[in-house]
């Protein structure tokens, strides 16, 4: 099963790190968010990977053209440029890279991939800027199981800021909350029947938009709700919050 992976936005919000690259290719430890999302895919047995480009795409490119020989212990000869490579691959993933244009909205993107995935049946989409613990397996189960045309994750959102308890003008207690305990929102990790292709329509399409309304309206979109770990990389303090993870060994979003 294809998993269709959203990499061409602009990343506004994260300026201080998307001015040079996408957002997609910002660094969590030693490697791209991407990275991390598509091992947390994989983890579960998927494998099949389609990313959609856009801004700076060729950072992308560049990343996984280099990927084989950067991770594999290899000799080089150097008279005849000979390469062998001296330990065997690790990662089996499949990845099919398509430009899908700079300004193109987020429909607009999955619009693009339409011959490539109608045929295939059931696909998997999300962003390319957020990790999850979600057992995307269990996900798969859900969505098969209610039959309609499309499944959403929905997630709790972090918390922005701490809370404070006063009496009077003294703190009692201070939190720094991680995640809100009320509300759902839209987590990515999408579920789609290839009729969705049926409510797209050009590169001006917003996913979140009139398709995704459209569907609700018509009893045809499901919540999946994961209650676990989620957290996006909108702004410079989600991504230096997820490096603090990572770099505490304890980062929930690995599953492998």
């Amino acid at each position: 099963m294809k998993v269709v992976l959203l990499a061409g936005g602009l990343g506004t919000r994260l300026a201080e790190e998307t001015g040079v690259r996408p957002k997609p290719m910002v660094e969590i430890g030693e490697q791209p968010i991407l990275w991390h999302i598509m091992k947390a895919y994989a983890a579960h047995g998927f494998e099949d990977f389609v990313v959609a480009l856009g801004y700076k795409g060729e950072f992308i490119k560049q990343y996984f053209l280099n990927f084989y020989a950067s991770y594999r212990d290899l000799s080089i000869d150097l008279a005849s440029g000979a390469i062998q490579y001296e330990t065997s691959p690790t990662i089996n993933w499949r990845i099919q890279m398509t430009d899908t244009g700079a300004a193109t909205m987020t429909g607009g993107r999955l619009h693009r991939l339409e011959s490539l995935l109608r045929p295939g049946g059931t696909f998997m989409l999300t962003y390319g800027d957020g990790v999850c613990d979600i057992d995307i397996r269990k996900l798969l189960e859900f969505h098969r199981k209610h039959g309609r045309l499309a499944t959403v994750t929905a997630v709790r959102p972090p918390a922005r800021f701490g809370t404070m308890h006063f009496e009077g003008d003294q703190v009692l207690e201070f939190k720094e909350k991680l995640q809100t305990g009320e509300g759902w929102i839209n987590g990515g990790f999408f579920v789609f029947e290839p009729e969705i292709f049926d409510y797209l329509n050009g590169d001006e399409t917003v996913l979140e938009g009139k398709p995704l309304e459209t569907l609700a309206a018509e009893g045809q979109l499901m919540a999946y709700k994961h209650e676990g770990f989620w957290q996006c990389m909108d702004t410079l303090r989600d991504k230096l919050r997820l490096q603090e993870m990572w770099a505490s060994g304890a980062a929930p979003w690995k599953v492998w």
